[in-house]
């Protein structure tokens, strides 16, 4: 009888164990029109992970290379920097043109190999006992290079694969691959370059970019290859006018435009203010990244509904107004554990803003541009925000070392919350409550717009 009890008992237990892990997987389960249940698209999903935790190992390695391996000055990281975003000032317009013209996937691809070759060149050269500044600036010119062409590249192959009213959600996605690297990968990334140093370090990053590119290899987009209807220049000038035009666009340049330039200022110094100020060690300011990884996640998760509830206009708007507020209390935290916990706080609202802003301002450009002109509205909208940058990234790094770190935070803290006022109060973001649709989006270059 007790055999008989013992046996029904653990039958019991067997059936709750198991009702119980239906439930979760149940609960935790995609939804029938979830897009990772689209096996094109959650390949690209995949690749986008895993290429996130390289960028997270090059976010760190990099500068860090430079302020503790090679005691770089704050004006030498502005100029790193500036070296980075070089190439969108000087190719972006071109290379949409380019793009237009050739399939984008190859690109693509191309771009996270080259990538690849330029973090692996990093520890070879300081094998060889030559690493210096001036090979940094290289790497950080090429890096850029690639963003120029194989990251507009990349932004096209998405419209290719997913319906155009379902960009918001794909962005958003796509942001929620980068916040699980974000979460993991600092630490990772501070865990490698305290056992390995900064330069080895870049290594794993190269190897995650070959996969990421071994993985986007299965992907199969049918893209018809277009020849140029009339001479380069030309061209150039369609993508130019095209976006002068659209007066949704203008306003979205100039706003993230602003917004770049704050968060170049700041960005040349965080990691000087974090070693210098704080005192944290590599592997301290790692582990503080992880924070930044929170913030995307939380983003990731809520920003579509956010973005349904109240608008893709005014949710980017709330998400300037989150890094300003970060970049605002850092520049005013003391030295110490709540200064330690202000930099922490500072990167969670940063990666959360960050993302809020950017799956609504991709969204909201590609809706409103037929397919033939998307590489020159992509490059163009790029050149157009970017422009600021260079100069934040310059006014930051003079800021930092002729009067102070914290000056930089400061400036670029109260010049965001300027811009956040300024485009709550833009009648055009604010009346932004859906997605715009194209009458046409095969339509080359003069679709008429259709609000839903």
């Amino acid at each position: 009888m007790d055999k008989k009890l013992a046996t029904a008992a653990i039958e019991t237990n067997g059936g709750a164990t198991q009702r119980a892990l239906a439930a979760l997987r149940a609960r935790f389960a995609l939804a029938p029109d979830d897009l990772l249940r689209d096996a094109v698209y959650r390949r690209l999903w995949t690749s986008v992970l895993t290429s996130s935790f390289g960028a997270q190992i090059m976010m760190l390695a990099l500068p860090l290379t430079a302020a503790v391996l090679l005691h770089a000055s704050p004006t030498q990281m502005g100029a790193l920097t500036t070296m980075e975003i070089l190439p969108f000032v000087l190719f972006s317009l071109p290379s949409g043109v380019w793009l237009d013209r050739v399939r984008k996937l190859p690109v693509y691809i191309a771009g996270e190999l080259t990538l690849a070759c330029a973090a692996a060149s990093i520890p070879v050269v300081a094998w060889l006992h030559a690493l210096t500044m001036a090979w940094l600036y290289v790497v950080a010119f090429i890096i850029g290079l690639v963003y120029t062409s194989a990251g507009s590249a990349a932004q096209i192959v998405l419209t290719q694969i997913v319906e155009r009213d379902r960009l918001v959600e794909a962005n958003a996605k796509n942001a929620l691959a980068s916040s699980g690297a974000d979460v993991a990968g600092p630490g990772l990334a501070g865990a490698l370059i305290k056992l390995l140093g900064a330069p080895i370090a870049l290594l794993f990053d190269a190897a995650l970019l070959v996969t990421s590119a071994s993985i986007l290899r299965g992907i199969r987009v049918d893209e018809k290859q277009r020849t140029g209807s009339s001479e380069f220049w030309g061209e150039l000038k369609a993508g130019l006018r095209f976006v002068a035009r659209n007066k949704l666009l203008m306003v979205l340049g100039a706003t993230v435009g602003g917004w770049q330039m704050c968060n170049n200022c700041a960005t040349v110094v965080n990691i000087l203010f974090a070693t210098r100020k704080l005192g944290l060690s590599e592997q301290s300011v790692g582990l503080s990244y992880v924070c930044l990884g929170f913030g995307t996640v939380l983003a990731s998760l809520v920003g579509h509904r956010i973005s349904k509830r109240l608008g893709p206009g005014p949710s980017m708007t709330l998400g300037i107004g989150s890094c300003s507020l970060g970049w605002t209390m850092l520049s005013i935290a003391p030295v110490g554990p709540l200064g330690v916990a202000a930099f922490a706080a500072n990167l969670m609202l940063f990666g959360l803003g960050a993302v809020m802003m950017f799956i609504n301002f991709l969204a909201l450009r590609q809706s409103v541009t037929p397919a033939p002109m998307l590489g020159r509205m992509t490059s163009t909208m790029r050149w157009l925000i970017l422009l600021p940058a260079a100069p934040g990234a310059l006014i930051g790094g003079w800021l930092g070392e002729h009067v102070d770190l914290r000056a930089s935070l400061a400036f670029s803290g109260i010049c965001g919350l300027v811009l956040t006022i300024v485009a709550w109060r833009s009648p055009v973001l604010r009346s932004i409550r859906v997605l715009p649709v194209l009458s046409d989006p095969e339509a080359d270059g003069g679709a008429e717009l259709v609000r839903l």
